[in-house]
């Protein structure tokens, strides 16, 4: 594994072992003044996923993250998935390397997948002359992944750039591609019969302030985000069926044959059924991290969550929600739907580091967005 800059400030932050505990900001820490942010979003996201494209509208949103990861040459970049798009923070020697990733993922989102993509990489320094910050948490998804939890405002306000058109990134040339090893989307949509799955948004009542504390608490405490009760994912992992529904984005972002690809997801659909062991790789072992290795809760200036929940705790989230807008303790958005999905990046299926981003399959992020908005 190459290092850099930007992994060995990464890894020299201390993980947070539970969720909760990446609330107080005093458990934050600062990105280097000389630091970057590369942001990118899907434009038109809603009217994409409305039209079923809601598996290639989160494959555009995670194929920035596995782009730069390959870029770079490592995993430990801090990064957070946003549904539509991505964030991503690097040191400046990593500055070449990522601006090539983003500008061949934007051609190849547009060509590929047929979605536009903005890309943008914004200086740390510009955040915080403008009044925002950009602080970073580490918190432990499993024993083999961390996540990560931005506050201050610095991703929103670079998001905001980029729509502005400032510190763009252009797409590459056509059959510029970028290096998406690794990336799939080959589990079958989750649906738990008798609850809904809730795509999740509760940000301060005001930009720059704080969601109000015991709030807070109140809404983890419902939907029992700090246990893995909150997940949406069954414990022995999702479905697998052969041929998988996301093999025609998979052929995409592997460069390989169909015929190939096929091949390939037959043999991991017979290991699955049969729970065979293929030398090191363990489809038993694999189920239980994919189950464990999910990002259905996150921070980003306050709470993103896709959480699954009965009929009866959605009313009782909904009234609880609107009673603390009322009182201007924070705002949120909100989308309801029937299954989640997933996108996953799988540098190895012989190691525990395989890691996959969840999100409503109706909508999720993109409409609780604009909800919130």
């Amino acid at each position: 594994m190459q290092s850099s800059a930007t992994a060995d400030f990464t890894k020299s932050l201390p993980v947070l072992e539970r969720f909760v505990s990446a609330l107080p900001r005093e458990n934050y820490h600062c990105v280097p003044e000389d630091w970057y942010v590369a942001v990118t979003d899907v434009v038109q996201s809603r009217a994409a996923i409305a039209a079923g494209q809601y598996k290639a509208v989160n494959m555009a949103g995670v194929s920035m993250i596995s782009a730069i990861m390959n870029a770079v040459g490592h995993q430990d970049i801090l990064y957070i998935f946003g549904g539509d798009g991505a964030a991503v923070a690097f040191a400046p020697q990593d500055h070449e390397a990522v601006s090539q990733a983003l500008s061949a993922t934007a051609g190849w989102v547009e060509d590929e997948l047929e979605l536009q993509l903005r890309a943008a990489v914004v200086p740390a320094k510009v955040i915080r002359d403008a009044g925002s910050d950009l602080l970073v948490a580490v918190v432990r998804v499993s024993p083999s992944i961390r996540n990560y939890a931005f506050v201050g405002g610095g991703i929103a306000l670079a998001e905001r750039l980029m729509k502005e058109g400032e510190y763009r990134v252009e797409r590459a040339g056509k059959h510029v591609r970028p290096d998406l090893n690794g990336l799939s989307c080959r589990w079958t949509p989750i649906e738990e019969s008798g609850k809904k799955i809730i795509s999740l948004i509760v940000e301060p009542p005001q930009e720059g302030g704080e969601i109000q504390a015991e709030a807070v608490q109140k809404l983890l405490s419902l939907v029992q985000a700090d246990t893995a009760d909150a997940s949406p994912m069954p414990k022995r992992g999702p479905g697998f069926t052969w041929p998988p529904e996301g093999l025609p984005l998979e052929v995409k972002a592997s460069g390989m044959s169909r015929f190939l690809l096929y091949l390939i997801t037959m043999l991991a659909w017979v290991l699955d059924k049969t729970g065979w062991p293929l030398g090191k790789f363990d489809p038993v072992r694999y189920r239980e991290y994919t189950a464990l290795n999910t990002d259905y809760r996150k921070i980003q200036d306050g709470l993103r969550m896709t959480v699954s929940l009965s009929s009866e705790k959605v009313s009782e989230l909904r009234l609880l929600l609107e009673k603390e807008r009322q009182a201007g303790n924070l705002r949120f958005g909100i989308c309801e739907q029937d299954k989640a999905v997933l996108t996953c990046f799988v540098p190895s299926i012989m190691e525990d580091n395989h890691f996959h981003f969840l999100d409503g399959a109706g909508g999720g992020y993109a409409a609780a967005a604009d909800d919130l908005k």
